[in-house]
């Protein structure tokens, strides 16, 4: 059953919507407080639809755009929460419009040549598809010298 776009969010269903480990929604709930979803008995966390704006343009600007932890905190504090919510909900819509991401700020995860991902770049599932492919290729390697 799909949930509609007002209805509150597990941590697991936000998980599996951002393609994103839980623990790293609880982390970055430790590094942005603006992330704040409610808490039932046992510390259960639902999350609101504004929390998953804020969520979707803080993983659009983290993994799409290349931005670093730093760096998201910077447009946060400089554009403000809505930014990044209007970030999210257009990244739901459909891809980010280039002339809606905000200006550059804060240090770029650029290092070691990775180069940020753009719009027309590989799919999660073809980046994977290459790194095992990758694998394969290093584990015949290995049998060979061994």
């Amino acid at each position: 059953m799909t949930k509609t776009a007002e209805a509150f969010r597990t941590i697991s269903e936000v998980a599996e919507e951002l393609e994103v480990p839980k623990h790293v929604l609880r982390f970055w709930e430790g590094r942005f407080p603006q992330i704040r979803p409610m808490k039932r008995g046992g510390g259960r966390r639902y999350y609101r639809p504004e929390d998953m704006a804020l969520l979707r343009g803080i993983c659009h600007l983290l993994h799409a755009e290349g931005y670093t932890i730093k760096g998201v905190q910077k447009i946060l504090r400089d554009q403000g929460v809505d930014t990044v919510k209007r970030i999210g909900a257009e990244t739901a819509a459909a891809a980010v419009p280039a002339a809606a991401a905000p200006a550059p700020v804060g240090k770029r995860n650029t290092r070691a040549g990775r180069q940020p991902a753009t719009a027309g770049g590989p799919t999660r599932g073809e980046v994977r598809e290459r790194l095992l492919a990758a694998i394969a290729e290093l584990e015949a390697c290995r049998g060979i010298l061994l």
